[in-house]
């Protein structure tokens, strides 16, 4: 029977309207409820939600200090650079993508592939330090889940020139050698960080807060001139070639401060491209390297034996026959003397002669007096790694040690050390202490010598530069100068090398009034020139010919022209 139109069947469709209209009502109102409550009472659910999509709290890197010369030059500077990360969880990269982002980052798509691959983590970086340009390219491959992270990158204008004493920084910008080691929490700063809304390709869209404001890092402001670091470097350079020597070092030195005004080695390298360099060029040998001094600790041996009152310049020294023995051991001089004076002995190098003098001396006073010149000790000047050099306690030594050691054998030194130590003839026997920082007034120094006995060595030191001494091709024109050659046997697995030596010569100018101290070590130079005289010697000259120059130091012998090679003979030193 069909039913009657507004029977049982409408009036259940009615019903049944009736109760889906009022389901969804609930449903609304529940929603409606769940609303009030989230935005009203429990807003940290929806913020903490939002947030690990769209909130990112970014690293802000600080600013590493620069590092610049006494003039102010910079010698080491930070450029922005950006570097590309991931969120492995994130990413999503199509096919073509892979393909630019592999160009771009100079990178195979696998080696990109498997760092994408490390899903356990939420930060990778897939290339460091891209030049700012570079990065913009890769963001603009709209690639979901890669972003940028600002960083800086070390640059070192001088490049090799000055690349053993600045030393460099690794990726994360923190030192690894030099001064950049020395100095990482002077010059690193403080990182900071900030709150930022990033959009899904990694953009951001706004800045929420600032976490903590970065520190920059402060300025180092060094001692040396970048102007004769160049002159210095480029004539070691040039010897060390010419000579086919196995290394060298030079360091020029403020007289009257201690101020390190240029130091280089040989080899170098440069800190601006590290991809491929020898790690032992890396050392400062300078500072680092202990060697046995030869003559150059000559002027220290007469000066203690004139301030003891053992000796005056115009002391005679019988050298004949150019031979001394003591027990099994014998020294010799390079050519046959008779009787010399002390001056005589600085003059032309013999070993006789010194070994004569240093055994006048007790044990106990020569070391106590090289010890007061900072051998055997560390020369505090904040290099890492510096050398102490060796200096073995008096009561050890056997009387033919006492007198090796007055001519450099069986003591070790840097260069450094001796350099130092060469103030002291400088500032009337004061030693200064060395300082690679610029200084606003000079420290206070330590008297090892008297006045008068560092005087008199002083004048005997410019009798070395002149013909008839060791060293006529140290000579500057226009300027008065002293120095000291050293010729001394290389020691190989603990004995002496027959036919390998270190050819030095430490000299100041001008020596009416030294302002200037430069100290030259050749390491194995090969050939028949060997000997200080011939090898360093020159070396100085023009060094110090530039630097005085450069500094604006006036004449104090405007009519003297250097040696002439020829004019005389030249005299040539013990090993």
């Amino acid at each position: 029977m069909n039913a009657l139109p507004g029977g049982p069947a409408r009036v259940l469709s009615a019903w049944r309207a009736r109760f889906v209209l009022m389901g969804l009502l609930t449903c609304f109102v529940g929603l409606l409820g769940r609303d009030l409550y989230l935005q009203g009472w429990n807003t940290g659910f929806l913020q903490k939600e939002g947030d690990a999509r769209y909130s990112r709290v970014i690293k802000l890197t600080a600013n590493r200090g620069m590092i610049t010369d006494r003039n102010g030059a910079p010698l080491a500077i930070s450029t922005p650079v950006e570097s590309v990360w991931a969120d492995p969880q994130d990413v999503k990269i199509i096919p073509g993508q892979l393909r630019r982002l592999s160009v771009l980052l100079d990178m195979r798509q696998g080696g990109i592939r498997r760092r994408l691959d490390a899903s356990h983590r939420g930060f990778v970086y897939l290339k460091r330090q891209l030049p700012p340009a570079q990065a913009a390219q890769v963001m603009k491959l709209g690639i979901t889940g890669i972003f940028l992270q600002q960083e800086y990158k070390r640059y070192y204008p001088a490049g090799a020139v000055a690349a053993h004493l600045i030393g460099f920084t690794n990726i994360d910008d923190k030192g690894q050698e030099g001064l950049e080691l020395a100095y990482q929490n002077w010059l690193a700063g403080k990182a900071g960080s900030k709150r930022v809304i990033k959009d899904r390709l990694g953009h951001i869209v706004e800045d929420v807060e600032s976490l903590q404001a970065p520190r920059e890092g402060r300025r180092l402001t060094l001692s040396i001139d970048r102007n004769i670091q160049y002159l210095a470097y480029r004539e070691l350079k040039i010897a060390v070639a010419r000579r086919h020597a196995k290394a060298g070092s030079i360091i020029v030195l403020n007289a009257k401060t201690g101020e390190v005004l240029a130091l280089a080695n040989q080899p170098s390298y440069n800190p601006n491209n590290r991809a491929q360099f020898d790690p032992n060029a890396t050392r400062n040998r300078a500072i680092t390297d202990a060697y046995e001094p030869g003559s150059t600790m000559k002027p220290f041996t007469i000066a203690a034996a004139l301030d003891a009152g053992k000796i005056t310049p115009d002391t005679v020294i019988q050298t004949a026959p150019g031979t001394l023995t003591i027990g099994p051991a014998t020294i010799h001089d390079a050519h046959r003397e008779n009787a010399l004076t002390v001056s005589q002995v600085i003059q032309v190098s013999s070993n006789v002669g010194a070994a004569k003098i240093a055994l006048m001396l007790s044990p106990k006073y020569l070391w106590h007096v090289f010890h007061a010149l900072g051998f055997g000790a560390y020369p505090h000047s904040g290099f890492p790694g510096e050398s102490a050099g060796l200096l073995r306690p008096y009561a050890e030594w056997r009387p033919i040690e006492q007198a090796t050691m007055a001519f450099g054998n069986g003591i070790s030194v840097s260069l450094l050390q001796l350099a130092r130590a060469y103030t002291v003839f400088a500032n009337g026997g004061v030693e200064m202490p060395i300082s690679l920082l610029k200084q606003d007034k000079p420290r206070a120094g330590v008297r090892v010598f008297s006045a008068k006995s560092a005087a008199e060595v002083l004048r005997m030191l410019r009798r070395v530069v002149k013909p008839g001494g060791t060293g006529p091709l140290a000579q500057v024109a226009g300027y008065t100068v002293g120095g000291k050659t050293g010729t001394a046997h290389k020691v190989v697995d603990g004995k002496y090398a027959k036919d390998l030596y270190d050819a030095s010569f430490i000299g100041l100018a001008p020596a009416s009034r030294p302002q200037l101290i430069v100290a030259v070590l050749i390491d194995q130079p090969s050939g028949r020139d060997y000997y200080g005289g011939e090898v360093a010697a020159p070396v100085f000259s023009k060094v110090m010919a530039g630097a005085l120059r450069i500094l604006g130091i006036p004449p104090d012998a405007p009519n003297q022209r250097p040696y002439r090679p020829g004019e005389a003979p030249l005299v040539k030193e013990a090993t």
